[in-house]
């Protein structure tokens, strides 16, 4: 077979990180970069991690825009995209015009529900695969990469045309298989705790992450910025958190029409978990807020919301956390409007 050539489109530090194993397994990687780009045409990345070291890589072609990529001509394999989900801010599928050819997967690294729709739409001939990572990694300088803890991450073909359909055909399916190839490129790289997973298991995966996602994000930007960890150890905090957890993870099962595999995590579980966190990091949610960028909302809280209402399921803890946060943010930005004009 030959190398798959691989666009890491929004390379931050998960696309970074990804892009740079990817080629420790012999992919030629290339990326696009926004605020990074000067650095990072000049030098590459620098990245630091405590299970792999400190290393440099240099990506095979650095664009500036999508439309530097697709002047380049090049027919790419997978395109992974790791910039914010933000339906409501732009419709980023758009950007992937005259990128996506035959044969071509694109690779949905983000965070939230329903990521895939706008993809799936527009590119209709294309392997779709969704991901859900679990990693810890920042770019504290451009160019500079420090991961800090996990690499876990699951990839699953999207197709939701064949979720009554036999398995036989979603494994006979191109996508599968793409999955499959993917995530053995990563494994190649070092990232051993990469899986390939079905349609259905990988939707299981994000509402999953939702539980985690939607209790803490929006509670710590309504709190003023309370740490993961601060909100499992205070009473009040960590009894709205569980609740808004166990109010997805009783619902989702009801959406997709199966149970939760019986080593999921619990609500229980998790809060235990961010206990014994000791960085006292905080959710991503509160740095866009903090910085005056656009948040989540759509994909972390109101995409799961219409899912379960389109089943008839209502989720009240999540709803009320929608219409805060989604206030606070139009308000944030009113101001901000308001103040730029004086």
């Amino acid at each position: 077979m030959p190398t798959p050539e691989v666009l890491i489109f929004g390379a931050g530090a998960v696309g970074a990180f990804y892009g740079s194993r990817l080629a420790v397994a012999g992919a030629p990687v290339s990326a696009v970069c926004r605020s990074n780009y000067a650095a990072v045409k000049e030098s590459g990345f620098s990245i630091t991690s405590p299970q792999f070291g400190s290393y440099d890589w240099r990506p095979t072609r650095v664009f500036s825009s999508a439309a530097d990529a697709v002047a380049a001509g090049v027919h790419w394999s997978f395109i992974v995209v790791t910039t914010k989900a933000l339906p409501d801010v732009s419709d980023d599928s758009a950007l992937l015009e005259g990128l996506v050819g035959p044969g071509t997967a694109i690779v949905l690294v983000q965070n939230g529900l329903g990521v895939e729709e706008p993809y799936r739409q527009r590119f209709p001939h294309a392997a779709i695969l969704s991901a859900v990572t679990v990693i810890s990694a920042a770019q504290p300088s451009p160019g500079h990469i420090a991961h800090n803890r996990w690499t876990r991450i699951n990839i699953g073909p999207f197709l939701p045309d064949l979720e009554s359909a036999d398995d036989k055909e979603e494994e006979s399916h191109a996508a599968t298989s793409q999955a499959r190839e993917f995530a053995q490129l990563l494994v190649s790289g070092g990232v051993t705790d990469a899986s390939a997973y079905s349609h259905r298991k990988l939707q299981q995966v994000r509402w999953h992450k939702i539980a985690i996602n939607a209790s803490f994000n929006p509670s710590s930007v309504l709190s003023n910025g309370t740490s993961n960890r601060a909100m499992a150890e205070d009473a009040e905090m960590s009894e709205h958190v569980r609740g808004v957890m166990e109010e997805v993870l009783t619902t989702a099962p009801k959406v997709l029409g199966a149970p939760f595999p019986a080593e999921f995590a619990s609500a229980e579980t998790i809060l235990n978990s961010t206990r014994k966190n000791v960085s006292g990091s905080r959710p991503s949610m509160w740095a866009d807020w903090e910085a005056g960028r656009p948040m989540e909302v759509e994909a972390i809280l109101g995409n799961p919301i219409r899912l379960a209402r389109a089943k008839g399921l209502e989720m009240p803890r999540m709803q009320t956390l929608y219409a805060l946060i989604k206030m606070a943010q139009a308000n944030r930005d009113q101001l901000r409007k308001s103040q730029s004009r004086l």
